[in-house]
């Protein structure tokens, strides 16, 4: 079977197993100690854009002095795809949230609760699926994977770690940080291996 139909198999039985669990998850998984450590604190900043800006500019810096327009060094690779992978993960996240419209567990006691169309139609304010955080941090962390496939389990574990801590604050059901896992994870390769295959274009 060809790999791609599986892995979208995969993803559509990641996330109804996601809806399965999501009252449980809601009602379970109530845990209020990462907001007040260190540690939660790293992980939830994994889902704000400009964390990954910062570590982008990181990335510019170490290769701008060997990076030409012909012959771009390989940090600055990196650098633009974390910079493009966060940016169309963040914007993919609040057009789905706008297009789904169902708001956060918390705002109607853990069940499923649809804003209509006609209300706030270009706000995303209390919209929850999927969870722009999640994404936002499963887009960097898969941007760097593709750039750095030995690192990707503690990519993948920090982003997953941003995506629990919003479940652990019921700010989110389990489904919508699998849906931002999935959603930001697949635009982060996709969109390093694009620049990637830019840059390889240039050098020849």
């Amino acid at each position: 079977m060809n790999r791609r139909l599986i892995w979208l198999a995969a993803a559509a039985l990641i996330v109804v197993a996601g809806h399965a669990l999501d009252g449980y998850a809601y009602r379970a998984w109530v845990w209020s100690a990462p907001a007040d450590r260190d540690w939660g604190r790293l992980l939830r900043v994994l889902g704000f854009a400009p964390t990954w800006g910062v570590i982008a500019l990181g990335f510019w810096l170490e290769g701008r002095g060997r990076s030409s327009r012909d012959r771009p060094d390989p940090a600055v690779v990196t650098a633009q795809a974390l910079v493009f992978a966060v940016v169309l993960g963040g914007i993919a996240s609040e057009a789905a949230k706008l297009l789904i419209r169902r708001e956060r567990p918390a705002d109607a006691g853990g069940l499923y609760q649809f804003r209509a169309f006609d209300i706030d139609p270009f706000s995303t304010s209390r919209l929850g699926l999927p969870s722009g955080h999640t994404t936002v941090a499963f887009a960097g962390a898969g941007a760097l994977a593709a750039r750095y496939p030995r690192a990707a389990p503690v990519l993948f574990a920090l982003a997953a770690g941003c995506g629990l801590t919003r479940v652990f604050a019921q700010a989110h059901f389990l489904s919508d940080v699998v849906v931002g896992a999935l959603g930001g994870g697949t635009i982060g390769r996709l969109v390093a291996r694009r620049v990637a295959a830019a840059a390889d274009e240039k050098r020849q």
